[in-house]
């Protein structure tokens, strides 16, 4: 058994088969309508239903943080067979669940066991948490202390590059993560928006067409290759036809498989709406 543990939150989207299989433990944020929420890691049937309705209902769901209480559950029993935790989780300019994640620190510090836990804000999400993740349990399957994990996840950032493009600006305007793609809200929302994520949101390009933005996604996967980010992702949103051509054409880029494809859930697709694509990279030797 490792001597770190790597935890998260349920918004890396990572495959279920691949986030068992790295032994990956992860605190479930909430979604839903009308005050009935719902464990985003247990809407085992898949994400139709939910979108199909998000489609349909005037209302937006809300979404929320784990409480400090889940994320002790998982932390917990970890130190108590001995592990230390390394615990990455989304950017903390679009959500709380990092701060929640510092103050369930907070506590394990009055106790005594402030040097068994270390809380990351991945200043990312969907894929790049992902691949933020991956690389923290390959050092730790490598036999790293958590020091050694702590830098491994921070040159993963700092090599990191994602990039998404929306159907429509809508959902992020009604649901207030627009970030610093505010100022094109005062135009057309019929638009392209091609979008990146550090601490939040962080406008890129806009488009007209979805075929131009298409291409222009396709063209930043070349960019990714050539600076030697050859682990990518491709993530979608009910566009499994695009996301298929888009990994299609990555395979020609890369000539490589991808880290993991995936569906981005509902906690973050209630704010970007069906038709995102998504495509990003690290070096994949710090997959190794």
């Amino acid at each position: 058994m490792p001597s770190v543990a790597v935890a998260t939150d349920s918004t890396h989207y990572l495959p279920r088969a691949v986030a068992d299989s790295q032994g990956i433990h992860q605190v479930s944020l909430y979604v839903g309508w009308k005050g009935e929420p719902e464990r985003e890691l247990q809407m085992l049937d898949g994400f139709d239903r939910f979108y199909a309705r998000l489609d349909s209902d005037p209302e937006l769901p809300t979404t929320s943080q784990p409480s400090i209480g889940d994320f002790l559950a998982v932390w917990e029993p970890l130190i108590e067979a001995g592990q230390d935790v390394v615990s990455i989780h989304l950017a903390g300019g679009i959500s709380g669940t990092c701060e929640a994640a510092r103050q369930a620190y907070g506590l394990l510090a009055e106790r005594g066991l402030s040097d068994r836990v270390e809380v990351i804000d991945g200043e990312t999400a969907c894929g790049g948490t992902g691949l933020l993740v991956l690389a923290a349990c390959a050092a730790a399957r490598a036999g790293g202390e958590k020091d050694a994990v702590l830098a491994r996840v921070r040159e993963a950032r700092k090599a990191l590059r994602i990039w998404f493009c929306l159907d429509t600006l809508e959902y992020l305007r009604r649901g207030g993560r627009v970030g610093k793609a505010q100022a094109w809200l005062g135009g057309t929302l019929k638009i392209k928006p091609i979008l990146s994520l550090e601490h939040e949101i962080v406008p890129v390009e806009r488009v007209r067409t979805a075929g131009r933005a298409f291409e222009r996604m396709v063209a930043y996967a070349q960019e990714l290759h050539d600076r030697g980010s050859d682990g990518w992702v491709v993530q979608h949103i009910q566009a499994p036809e695009q996301s298929q051509r888009l990994i299609d054409r990555c395979r020609e880029i890369f000539d490589s498989e991808p880290v993991f494809t995936s569906e981005v859930g509902p906690v973050i697709g209630t704010y970007t709406g069906p038709g995102l694509i998504g495509v990003g990279a690290i070096p994949r030797a710090l997959l190794a």
